[in-house]
């Protein structure tokens, strides 16, 4: 099969190397998929740069989200699966070294599901990491029905879909952005509020929208940077789900005061995620696909052998959405 790997890691121009490996086989309780498309994550490029993990193993096929056809499958594995077009999660992770830079990978029947057909193969590429980590993070909010949710980065891959999220689950949606672009991208979503943080009063537009009643749930995409900002909007018995925390990876808790108000936090990754919610997510998107009506957001797509340059649309923080590489093309 076609893919792209990397033996050492660096710079993805430098070691991200496109040829020829082994065709998978699905093994038990497996199947295989012939990849139509795979989705670009922040994780991807940690790992293959080498900034957050060590190399895992002697090569790596990388990415974790994909979609595709499936078209073998595994001892004890339901045969209704041949054919199914699906999208898949974690393709590489937990001691897989064979992710979605390829035309096939062999993985767990437990980590795909249905794609609907009403969605296409770039679209379900998003599915993953973002789609799922915003699954997890906003249902952690408890009954949102008529509650305020607070979703920092609106625009972003997890934020956009945490938006929906929380509407689809009856909140009243609060976001921030860092542009006007990317306020539009948040409303399309179904953001009842949007602030630009660069520019609004962040606390004061919070405190007259909730008439002074504070936020009951955050999602968070940088809970160390966001911190001093939110806290003082949080509602008694309120809860922050936060999935990065890149601008201060070790913040100062106000720990007493938590108490007081008896908030909850949460530190969301989705490897590691109870595979009882992962199902979940997993049923619970499959059901909306159906119906119609999600939103995704493809930020650009790269043929296969120019991997490298999806990695450097990750990396230069201008992506909106997901860089997806379509592994059809050579």
């Amino acid at each position: 099969m076609k893919a792209v790997w990397y033996t050492r890691q660096g710079a993805a121009a430098d070691v991200l190397e496109f040829g020829e490996q082994p065709d998978p086989s699905a093994g038990p309780g497996e199947v295989r998929v012939q990849l139509h498309a795979s989705g670009v994550n922040p994780a991807d490029i940690y790992r293959r740069s080498g900034s957050r993990y060590a190399m895992e193993g002697p090569l790596i096929i990388p990415h974790s989200d994909g979609s595709g056809i499936v078209d073998q499958v595994g001892a004890g594995v339901d045969r209704g699966w041949l054919g199914q077009r699906v999208w898949l999660y974690n393709g590489q992770r937990g001691g897989r070294l064979h992710g979605t830079a390829a035309q096939y990978i062999a993985l767990s029947v437990d980590l795909v599901a249905r794609l609907a057909p009403n969605t296409g193969f770039h679209a379900g590429a998003c599915l993953g990491i973002p789609c799922m980590t915003a699954h997890r993070c906003v249902t952690l909010g408890g009954d949102l029905a008529g509650n305020f949710m607070l979703v920092s980065g609106g625009a972003g891959a997890v934020g956009h879909y945490a938006v929906q999220w929380g509407k689809r689950l009856g909140a009243n949606v609060v976001t921030t952005v860092s542009s006007a672009s990317k306020a539009e991208h948040a409303r399309a979503a179904g953001a009842d509020l949007v602030l630009d943080y660069r520019t609004d009063d962040i606390a004061s537009r919070i405190r007259a929208y909730t008439r002074n009643a504070g936020i009951d749930h955050v999602v968070d995409v940088d809970f160390g940077g966001n911190l001093p900002v939110f806290w003082p909007l949080m509602a008694s018995n309120g809860s922050i789900a936060f999935y990065a925390t890149n601008g201060n990876p070790n913040p100062v808790l106000p720990a007493a005061e938590a108490m007081r108000l008896n908030i909850s936090i949460h530190a969301v990754l989705l490897n590691s995620v109870p595979l009882a919610a992962r199902r979940k997510a997993q049923a619970d998107i499959v059901e909306w696909l159906a119906e119609g009506g999600m939103l995704h957001t493809v930020s650009s797509v790269h043929a296969l052998p120019d991997c490298a340059s999806a990695h450097a649309q990750v990396e230069s923080g201008r992506k909106r959405g997901t860089v997806v590489v379509d592994c059809t093309r050579f």
